[in-house]
């Protein structure tokens, strides 16, 4: 037999495309040719393979090998196909009969010494072969435990070429998965431990319910990176679809932690302010990488001193806030990454940042313009909840327990506010109320009535808002009408919403 054929899978972004795997020997020179729109890791395959074949104790065949990874149009990275490739090579010289590997996708990357490494992007690969109608796939050992958290499909692992040779040939059985332990439970930081800030408490358990981004401006030890490192405690733990999503990301990106375990906390991602544009949207050569923005996917992005980061990152966030996701465009071809998250920001209020707030600042009106200035406009209007903290006093810092409610019972509000919203817009398949889009809010039969909108409504008459802020306000009502357990929102959850992003009392 001189052809032969397995199957793999591809990633392109998060989504996995089946790959078929061809091999072909025909006489010739011997050479190996690799088809399909390979990149450089893949091109680079046919000496590892070559390798871990014969320091497997196999026969390389001295013939002219053609391989080709179909659909062709398809781009194709890394080397997740390594251990395929060398199953079909084996299958065309007539060394293996591959009717074990029938209807099987075949993951991994081989050593020089025959040895299978892990590779990353297991979890959505395996997820795209079972929407497939696969349902058994072979995958390196080190990546087992990820690849059986896919229900309904068949996971066996391999750590060198020569145990999935013995399979085939001789029928010798595979490694199964190792069974998954329940993770135990995180610390996590308390809101308990905040002193004071009764605003800054409010915003962030308003912002927790409804999914808004949020903006703290404030001096040092105000407590800005403490209630911002408290909101995923806030938040539920995602349910069985948005771990899914989670997780792939994370596995894409190398991050997954050890145990193949479904990620259920809200991440938490919080970048230098030296992070470059590719690492907050993500980027890369070849395969755009998420960035930290896909990996605070379902949870939330921090940016403590915001004005300290270069205009360009900052204004890189604009579109994939507004839309929920990250397109990049390479020259091969374009890659999408999901971005539904909560931004939070952090600042000072100039560069000095006298911890006794205003009265003893040196810095000039127009220095202290400049540095809050690097936050644009068009960012601003973006940040639902927009709140400026106070010092802290003596009293509230002595008081011990810090005088607020614990994570806890702030999350339980949280949790029930979140399970309304997301029972009232089902029909529209939003999760919470930031993901409402305005003009359904604005019709019936979610419309306010006019009684309660007309302090918002002379405000957007008179410029001071903007119709995007308009429409965030709003949902910000919603938002507090879930927290005290009512139908629809009120007057006094209007003006609430009003000085949660203006801090204008009304």
């Amino acid at each position: 037999m001189s052809y032969a054929k397995v199957l793999s899978v591809g990633l392109v972004g998060v989504t996995g495309h089946l790959v078929e795997v061809e091999a072909d020997l025909a006489a010739g020179l011997p050479a190996v040719v690799i088809s399909g729109l390979p990149d450089t890791a893949l091109h680079e395959a046919r000496d590892r393979v070559r390798a871990a074949v014969v320091n497997s104790g196999q026969r390389w065949p001295n013939r002219r090998i053609t391989l080709n990874l179909l659909p062709a149009t398809l781009p194709k990275f890394g080397s997740a196909f390594d251990l395929a490739i060398a199953a079909a090579l084996l299958g065309g010289s007539g060394e293996l009969p591959l009717v074990p590997l029938d209807r099987v996708v075949i993951l991994g990357e081989l050593g020089l010494d025959g040895t299978v490494r892990p590779v990353r992007g297991v979890l959505p690969m395996v997820a795209a072969a079972a929407r497939a109608g696969i349902d058994r796939v072979i995958v390196p050992v080190a990546n087992a435990a990820e690849a059986a958290v896919i229900p309904g499909v068949r996971v066996r692992a391999v750590d060198t070429l020569h145990r999935l040779v013995a399979f085939v040939r001789d029928g010798t059985p595979l490694i199964e998965p190792p069974a998954v332990e329940a993770a135990p439970a995180p610390d996590a930081p308390d809101l308990a431990d905040v002193a004071g800030q009764e605003m800054g408490r409010r915003a962030l358990e308003v912002a927790a319910a409804g999914g808004h981004h949020l903006a703290l401006l404030g001096p040092p030890g105000a407590g800005k990176t403490m209630l911002a490192e408290r909101l995923p405690t806030l938040l539920p733990e995602l349910d069985d679809e948005a771990a899914l999503e989670v997780t792939a990301l994370h596995s894409i990106a190398g991050l997954l932690p050890p145990g193949g375990r479904l990620l259920r906390r809200p991440p938490f991602q919080a970048p230098h302010h030296a992070a470059t544009i590719p690492s907050l949207v993500g980027g890369g050569s070849g395969l755009a990488r998420p960035g930290a923005i896909s990996l605070a996917h379902r949870g939330v992005l921090f940016l403590d001193e915001a004005p300290e980061f270069s205009k360009g990152a900052l204004e890189a966030l604009r579109q994939p806030l507004e839309h929920g996701r990250v397109q990049l465009a390479r020259s091969r071809g374009g890659t999408e990454y999901p971005a539904r998250t909560q931004l939070v920001l952090a600042a000072n209020p100039c560069p000095c940042a006298k911890p006794a707030g205003d009265a003893y600042c040196e810095c000039s009106p127009l220095t202290r313009r400049r540095y809050l200035g690097r936050l644009s406009g068009p960012l601003l209007d973006r940040i639902d909840v927009q709140v400026t903290l106070q010092p802290v006093r003596a009293a509230e810092l002595m008081s011990g327990d810090g005088g607020g409610e614990s994570s806890a019972a702030v999350a339980r509000r949280v949790g029930a506010a979140r399970g309304a919203a997301a029972a009232r817009w089902a029909v529209l398949g939003r999760r919470v109320n930031a993901e409402v889009p305005g003009p359904h809010l604005r019709r019936p039969p979610w419309r306010l009535p006019a009684r309660d909108t007309a302090e918002l409504r002379g405000r957007l008459d008179s410029g001071s808002i903007s119709a995007r802020g308009f429409d965030r306000v709003i949902r910000m009502a919603w938002s507090i009408a879930d927290l005290d357990g009512r139908d629809r929102p009120n007057r006094e959850d209007v003006l609430e919403a009003i000085q949660l992003r203006t801090g204008d009392l009304t």
